[in-house]
């Protein structure tokens, strides 16, 4: 994985803190005032203004990419950057169950399947490879993905041993796809509220001189 990835060391600890934000949004009612009670159609965003909020969160909309598994909902804020410009994502079940999206630039091929990232990172033995379809089966004694290359980018749907059978990462990964307009607005952040956006206010710090923090104590010290 690159350095700057914020998987998978970090993706499980925020998500534990932001999973119970997360959820399902209802869809909108039926307008009584349109004709057969159906809502009318909204245009939605120009490619330009996809374009920008994919760019806000330091990937391109060709990167990003969903899947539709049974059971589980993406959690929108696990919605991020991965490495220098890929796109990453959870879809979590009931019970906590989660499934990882990833996509970042490289290569997947019969010679270097084994010694690519290992599934769910960290040190370890090499994956064993095996081809299952238009994807490569990659697992270890505690984690397996599918993966498969497409162009410049390896796409990746992985999880624990623990909590996501085989089955339901094969079904994953030939559901994942580019992302096309309407799903990227449904995905992306709103335009001006990219994950992390806007400076942080401190209280510690002064409001005249050179703004350092003011680190002032009592006389007992």
């Amino acid at each position: 994985m690159n350095p700057r990835s914020p998987l998978p060391g970090l993706w499980p600890v925020l998500l534990v803190l932001t999973l119970a934000a997360c959820g399902t949004e209802p869809a909108p009612g039926p307008d009584a005032d349109s004709p057969g009670g159906a809502a009318p159609s909204a245009p939605g965003p120009g490619r330009a203004a996809l374009e920008a909020r994919a760019a806000a969160i330091q990937t391109t909309t060709g990167h990003v990419y969903v899947t539709e598994v049974p059971g589980y909902t993406l959690a929108r804020q696990s919605v991020g950057v991965l490495g220098d410009d890929g796109f990453g994502s959870f879809y979590v079940a009931a019970g906590g169950k989660r499934i990882q999206l990833s996509v970042e630039r490289g290569t997947l091929t019969a010679s270097n399947c084994a010694t690519g990232p290992r599934p769910g990172g960290g040190p370890g033995t090499p994956a064993a490879c095996e081809r299952d379809g238009a994807n490569w089966y990659r697992s270890t004694p505690d984690s397996h993905e599918y993966a498969r290359a497409e162009g410049e980018v390896v796409v990746r749907v992985g999880g624990a041993r623990g909590e996501v059978d085989r089955d339901t990462l094969r079904t994953a990964a030939e559901a994942a796809h580019r992302a096309d307009d309407r799903e990227l607005d449904e995905i992306l952040p709103p335009a001006g509220r990219a994950p992390g956006a806007g400076p942080v206010e401190r209280g510690d710090l002064p409001p005249v001189g050179d703004g350092a923090p003011n680190n002032d104590v009592g006389a007992s010290g």
